[in-house]
């Protein structure tokens, strides 16, 4: 005969049902309680963008505007200004010519010859100047393109005497750049221009004196002009500085 099953009333050796929960319990691996993260670990990484940037078209830098000066001339490193060449009529040159060559003033034709130089055969200009003893040779093609001219006539340098007459015109500008624009003036060969430069940077008696850069561009235009008007009224070049300084004084 099969037994009967023991139930746990009848099975004293069984265990109480809570003791044997306890156990139960006791039994399952204990889970660990997730340490909180340290306070290094809290601040999160940044998340890189690994997308690729789209090209971004660089907007064109506008060039600067250039700065232009009281005289037109817009403003930069100091460079020397070329003197402006105005060309001059066409004209037939023969020895004995008093001539006016722009850069050097009033010359003498010696004369005028043919000459070969570097396998070319040219018809030259021999013009002296025998204050600075230089002899200088000009094309008689290239005369005209250099500003070579004869002497002002005598209704032309009257205008000239008008000039110095005027009322000085003295720009607000710095020294050096008026210094540029007078020596420009005295290179360009014009006597109207070079009596601009006379006249403006004279001094009157009881007005300020002129530095030594004004005094020595006075001095130069004064002495250019001076050959010039010389060399028309047929006197040496000191009685025509006294002649040019009186119509400066008077009124």
């Amino acid at each position: 005969m099969s037994e009967k099953p023991k139930t746990v009333a009848e099975d004293k050796s069984a265990k109480p049902l809570d003791e044997t929960m306890n156990e139960m319990t006791a039994a399952r691996p204990a889970e660990k309680t997730p340490a909180k993260p340290k306070a290094a670990k809290l601040a999160a990484k940044p998340v890189e963008d690994v997308r690729e940037a789209e090209p971004v078209a660089a907007a064109p830098v506008p060039a600067p505007a250039p700065v232009i000066s009281h005289s037109g001339v817009p403003a930069g490193p100091m460079r020397p200004m070329t003197p402006p060449r105005a060309m001059a009529k066409a004209e037939i040159f023969v020895a004995g010519d008093f001539v006016v060559y722009p850069t050097h003033g009033v010359g003498k034709v010696e004369r005028i010859a043919t000459e070969e130089i570097a396998g070319h055969t040219l018809e030259l200009i021999h013009i002296t100047f025998d204050e600075n003893r230089m002899t200088l040779r000009v094309p008689t093609n290239k005369a005209r393109t250099a500003g070579l001219r004869k002497l002002a006539s005598r209704k032309q340098f009257d205008d000239v005497l008008a000039v110095l007459k005027g009322r000085a015109r003295i720009k607000r500008t710095m020294w050096s750049r008026r210094a540029q624009e007078y020596e420009a003036k005295i290179n360009s060969g014009d006597p109207a221009a070079i009596a601009e430069v006379v006249r403006d940077l004279h001094r009157n008696a009881g007005q300020p004196d002129q530095s030594f850069s004004e005094r020595q561009i006075y001095e130069s235009a004064l002495d250019r002009l001076a050959a010039e008007y010389g060399a028309l009224e047929q006197v040496d070049k000191p009685t025509a500085i006294e002649r040019l300084i009186a119509h400066l004084k008077s009124e």
